[in-house]
């Protein structure tokens, strides 16, 4: 079985740097080049901090996905990069896995598009843990049972985007199984604006952002005497790592725009 060739963006970043690692460790992986903003032309393996990988850097991310040849696109990065960097690599043949959230519902829209006009695979997952997977369906689940919930995120104090799209695409699969309704007292008043959090369909989504947190979220359903708390912490970023693999090797056999890892589980 010949390798997969991966393009890394964001090497240097938390999550590219462990991508990295996953990719030096595993034996269906390789490194073909990375995309920077710093080190034009230098290898991976002079970077200090990073693995002793032999693939090229490029400040240029178009000139990268022309001049190499590379089979998958994994970009850890931001909402701004992670969207141009994805239309970049279709359209070059390459099939993107992004990590990346805060993608608005045309630029997903437009990427589906490009997928199936260039007859690719591409994975973009809120969340590459596999617990934190499991705990949205779980969530799904239950919200057959409760109609009320709350949903609290925590993240490290340089997180970009709130709510989460982990939260985001929780409440999204709530909403297919909870009836439409305003939670809470109809008079509520907030004597502090933001106090309730987010609105989402009448549920209320909260946002922690601390240092020493990584990824965590609780989901909180409320019934009569009664609740019920699903909850999943990611301690380490290589705790991503598992789902990143399985959709770098995934994504070689479909074609389409897949929007969430749990699409990729059994």
């Amino acid at each position: 079985m010949s390798k997969i060739k991966c393009i890394v963006a964001g090497p240097r970043g938390k999550m590219g740097s462990e991508a990295l690692r996953l990719i030096e460790k595993e034996d269906s992986l390789e490194l073909a080049a990375c995309i920077d903003r710093k080190h034009e032309g230098e290898l991976v393996k002079n970077i200090p901090g990073l693995p002793d990988l032999d693939g090229v850097i490029y400040t240029d991310a178009e000139a990268c996905l022309l001049e190499t040849e590379a089979d998958v696109l994994i970009d850890l990065t931001t909402p701004e990069y992670g969207y141009k960097h994805t239309k970049l690599a279709l359209e070059n043949g390459v099939r993107p896995v992004v990590g990346t959230t805060g993608f608005t519902e045309d630029q997903l829209d437009e990427l589906k598009e490009l997928a199936e006009e260039k007859q690719l695979g591409a994975v973009i997952a809120p969340n590459f843990a596999v617990g934190a997977v499991l705990m949205m369906q779980f969530s799904k689940w239950a919200a057959k049972h409760f109609d009320d919930v709350e949903i609290i995120e925590k993240h490290h104090d340089q997180k970009l985007d709130a709510p989460s799209g982990t939260a985001v695409k929780t409440a999204q699969l709530i909403q297919e199984e909870r009836e439409s309704h305003k939670q809470g007292h109809p008079d509520e008043k907030e004597t502090i604006s933001g106090a309730r959090g987010a609105e989402m369909d009448g549920m209320r989504i909260h946002s922690l952002r601390l240092p020493g947190l990584v990824a965590h979220q609780e989901v909180v359903f409320g019934g009569l005497g009664q609740t019920l708390t699903i909850k999943h912490d990611s301690y380490t970023r290589e705790s991503f790592m598992s789902g990143v693999k399985l959709s770098a090797e995934q994504v070689m056999n479909f074609t389409g725009l897949v929007y969430g890892l749990e699409h990729l589980l059994d």
